[in-house]
C-alpha cells in the first residue's frame, strides 16, 4: 500500500514539473522557432540539389559533337569565339608576295595583284604568302571547320577547301604533303599540308595562296586578320562594288592592272600586245 502512494506521489510530480515547463513563456517561442529552422534547412537542401542536377551538362542534346580521325568523340568549337588568324605557325617570319586584286585600290596596287599566265593577266583572289627567307612552311588552319575538299588541280597545284558556318570557305592552294582528307573536322591552327608550287604561279616558287570566301565571294584575307569571325558572317555580298570592277576591266589595254576580278577578259587579238585578263 505504501509503494503505490509513493508511486502516485512520483507521477503527480513528473506531471507538475512538465506542467511547470510548458507554463514558462519563452517555451512556444523556442518551439516555434527550432521548427521554423528545420523547415527552412530542409527546403534549402531541396533547392541545392535541384540546381546540381540542372547543371549538369546534355552533351547528348546541347552540345554539337564531331568524331575525329581516330573516331573519338570531340565537341566541336563555337566558331563564333575565334578570331581569323594568318594560316601558319608564325607570322612574324612570312610576308605577302602577292595581295589581293581590290578594285579600288590605285593602278599601281592593282598592277602588283595580277599574275601573268601566258598571253593573259589573272587577278589574284587571295593572298600569295611565303617566308621570308624563302623555306617550306606549315599551312595551319586559319578557322576550325569540316574539311570539304582535298585535290591536286594541275594549274593550282595542290588544294584543301575547309568550310566553316554561315557560307565562309578557306581555301589553301599551291600545298604539298597534306595532313588531312575530305570529311575531316579540323581545329584552328592545326597543320594542314606545307607550302609549295603551282603552274600557275611560278615566279612565287615556295609559297601558299590563301583565299576566303562568303558565299563563293572572294574577300580581301588581310582584311580579316585579326578580326572575330562574326565579322565574315556580317559581310554583304551586295556591298561587293562589281560595277567599279567591271568598270576598271574596261580601261585601256595600256594598263595592265585594269582588270576584273571576276571573269572579264580583254581579247588578244584586237591588240597583240595588250595579255588577256581573267581570275585566279
Amino acid at each position: 500500500m505504501m509503494a503505490e502512494v509513493m508511486k502516485m506521489r512520483e507521477e503527480e510530480k513528473k506531471r507538475s514539473s512538465l506542467k511547470n515547463f510548458f507554463s514558462k513563456r519563452w517555451v512556444f517561442p523556442a518551439i516555434y522557432l527550432a521548427s521554423a529552422a528545420l523547415l527552412i534547412s530542409v527546403i534549402f537542401w531541396y533547392q541545392t540539389a535541384g540546381q546540381n542536377t540542372a547543371e549538369k551538362p546534355n552533351l547528348t542534346e546541347d552540345s554539337k559533337e564531331l568524331t575525329g580521325m581516330n573516331n573519338d568523340t570531340v565537341i566541336e568549337v563555337n566558331q563564333s569565339l575565334e578570331n581569323v588568324s594568318v594560316p601558319v605557325k608564325d607570322e612574324n617570319e612570312v610576308e605577302y608576295i602577292k595581295r589581293f586584286f581590290d578594285a579600288n585600290a590605285s593602278p599601281d596596287e592593282q598592277e602588283a595583284a595580277l599574275i601573268v599566265d601566258g598571253n593573259k593577266y589573272r587577278t589574284n583572289m587571295g593572298i600569295d604568302i611565303a617566308m621570308k627567307d624563302g623555306s617550306e612552311f606549315d599551312v595551319t588552319a586559319a578557322l576550325s571547320g569540316k574539311v570539304t575538299a582535298v585535290r591536286n588541280d594541275s594549274l593550282l597545284g595542290n588544294v584543301v577547301e575547309v568550310e566553316h558556318e554561315n557560307g565562309v570557305k578557306t581555301i589553301y592552294q599551291s600545298v604539298q604533303d597534306m595532313q588531312v582528307k575530305s570529311g575531316d573536322a579540323v581545329k584552328q591552327g592545326q597543320v594542314l599540308a606545307t607550302s609549295g608550287t603551282s603552274q600557275l604561279n611560278k615566279e612565287a616558287k615556295n609559297h601558299l595562296h590563301f583565299e576566303i570566301r562568303k558565299d563563293n565571294t572572294a574577300l580581301n584575307p588581310i582584311d580579316f586578320f585579326g578580326q572575330p569571325f562574326t565579322a565574315l558572317e556580317d559581310v554583304d555580298n551586295e556591298e561587293v562594288d562589281t560595277d567599279k570592277q567591271e568598270e576598271a576591266a574596261g580601261e585601256t589595254e595600256q594598263n595592265p592592272a585594269a582588270g576584273d576580278s571576276e571573269t572579264q577578259e580583254t581579247d588578244a587579238e584586237e591588240d597583240p600586245q595588250s595579255p588577256k585578263m581573267t581570275d585566279e
